[in-house]
């Protein structure tokens, strides 16, 4: 082949690379975020939310993303969201997804091995949402709300055990499934007399504590797309 043509060619191919890339990097990145009222971020306003502020972060790293939607109610128990994700036909795939789910399942006394089959279909959806591909996908461990103002005088060394039950089966099917997580119960405790990380209720949190959990979620995301 002559050299002027071979290089011509190899100079088009690098240039069609080089713009593939720039589309994939200048493309806001598409969120989605399933849980209950600890997703929703209840009584504070949406840019105080832990969604929004993940994406408020990561758009401030230049990691360009998109409004995240949201799939979550306060009050949510696991099933409730599965039931949720069927009623609004989710029919978009996302670059990647968040999975905080199980404090209701808790409060509400319903039956633990109930939350372990319902929490793995939520989270084969949240995969499945995420395009297949586990590694994209967030789970958050369950809040300690036993730790919390709100729970004072309800036995909260029985509610943490409870809790760490919980969340040992989150932790383990999400290992299994080979998606991320993020243990932001221990957070919960570490900072439980801080009056600054609450909502008004004393039991949901404010900006503050999402922000941690939305720095940790960030720089999994930032590991995503590199």
């Amino acid at each position: 082949m002559n050299r002027v043509l071979l290089c011509l060619i190899l100079a088009f191919t690098t240039a069609a690379v080089k713009a593939q890339q720039l589309v994939a990097v200048t493309d806001s990145l598409s969120y989605l975020a399933m849980g209950d009222s600890y997703t929703v971020g209840r009584l504070m306003p949406l840019a105080q939310t832990f969604p929004f502020l993940l994406a408020a972060k990561l758009n401030s790293k230049g990691i360009k993303t998109s409004r995240p939607v949201i799939v979550a109610q306060n009050g949510w128990r696991t099933d409730e969201l599965l039931k949720a994700i069927k009623d609004t036909s989710i029919k978009h795939t996302y670059d990647f997804v968040t999975l905080l789910i199980g404090v209701n399942n808790h409060y509400q006394r319903k039956p633990i091995e109930v939350y372990r089959t319902e929490f793995k279909q939520l989270l084969d959806s949240a995969i499945a949402y995420a395009k297949g591909n586990a590694i994209h996908v967030i789970v958050l461990s369950i809040p300690d709300w036993g730790a919390t103002p709100f729970a004072t005088g309800r036995n909260p060394p029985k509610i943490a055990a409870e809790i760490d039950a919980y969340n040992d089966i989150n932790k383990e099917l999400t290992k299994i499934a080979g998606a991320n997580y993020i243990n932001i119960t221990s957070l919960t405790r570490d900072v439980a007399d801080s009056p600054d990380i609450y909502a008004p209720d004393k039991l949901h949190y404010s900006g503050k504590m999402y922000g941690w959990w939305a720095d940790k979620a960030a720089a999994i995301v930032k590991k995503m797309i590199n």
